[in-house]
């Protein structure tokens, strides 16, 4: 509705971004085919890994070798691009096309924002789910197994961390359809920066609270809040919890948890994105 067809013909433009296990750019790829079939425009790409990225985008910054023109980046990133003046500003016909009300609250508005103007649109919330295994938890045999160990509460999906601690004790050692069966998968092995995710799934429930709803970083000084009460009582629960999680547990990162172990039955509860949850 805003771009006559074949308008951008001639214009070639760089996007850069991730590549990551088949992600991201190829992803957009997909999606931006019919774009430049319909406007005439052409995109090329810059593909990097993860552990290439920053490297690649402050060297451009530091040496003014900017060679693209559309940039993947997370929110981190907008004092190094926007700070240096290299973004340009959002247009009114862009932004009556994007509702952001319909993000989720932290990544609304003033994220994508520098000096009070908009720069960017959001394209990945990469905001946690708590996915679980709907047949288990809606197992009768495990319900009077759980019901025989003295529990109190009726068997199901768990509503606290406590209740996710007690939910995978219990399950150490059961069997699920001949199976062997287990609760919380956690990711305690060092993993890039992707691995803080994993455990700050369970440190927001003990740090956030209606009078303080910080949990990283302090809103008036930006004084980081690793050190404190909530984070060490969510590192307490993932020792905890190892004893019941399957063997060798302490090795295994994300990727393993998710695609190795609960999408192949491995585990009933994990934090990740919507992907595995959508294929439980």
């Amino acid at each position: 509705a805003n771009v006559k067809e074949g308008e951008f013909a001639g214009v070639e433009l760089t996007f850069m971004g991730l590549n990551n296990q088949n992600l991201h750019n190829v992803l957009f790829r997909g999606f931006l085919k019919p774009w430049e079939t319909y406007t005439g425009a052409k995109i090329s790409w810059i593909d990097l890994a993860q552990a290439d990225y920053n490297a690649r985008l402050q060297q451009s910054i530091a040496t003014g070798t900017v060679d693209f023109d559309i940039i993947e980046m997370g929110a981190p990133f907008e004092g190094d691009v926007c700070g240096k003046g290299l973004t340009s500003e959002m247009p009114d016909w862009v932004k009556k096309q994007i509702d952001f009300d319909d993000l989720v609250n932290y990544l609304k508005p003033p994220v994508g924002t520098w000096d009070g103007k908009q720069y960017r649109v959001t394209i990945d919330g990469d905001a946690h789910n708590f996915n679980y295994r709907t047949d288990v938890f809606a197992d009768a045999d495990l319900a009077k197994q759980w019901k025989d160990s003295g529990a109190t509460s009726e068997w199901g999906v768990p509503k606290t961390w406590q209740e996710v601690q007690a939910v995978t004790k219990f399950l150490k050692g059961k069997k699920f359809k001949g199976q062997d069966v287990y609760g919380y998968l956690d990711a305690p092995k060092p993993w890039g920066g992707f691995g803080f995710y994993f455990l700050g799934s369970r440190a927001t429930a003990y740090a956030k609270h209606p009078d303080d709803k910080a949990w990283l970083f302090d809103a008036d000084t930006m004084k980081p809040r690793v050190n404190n009460p909530a984070w060490v009582r969510a590192i307490q629960d993932v020792i905890d919890a190892l004893p019941s999680e399957p063997a060798d547990q302490i090795n295994a990162d994300p990727n393993t948890t998710a695609f190795q172990q609960f999408l192949a039955g491995t585990g009933s509860m994990i934090p990740w994105w919507g992907d595995v949850g959508s294929n439980v």
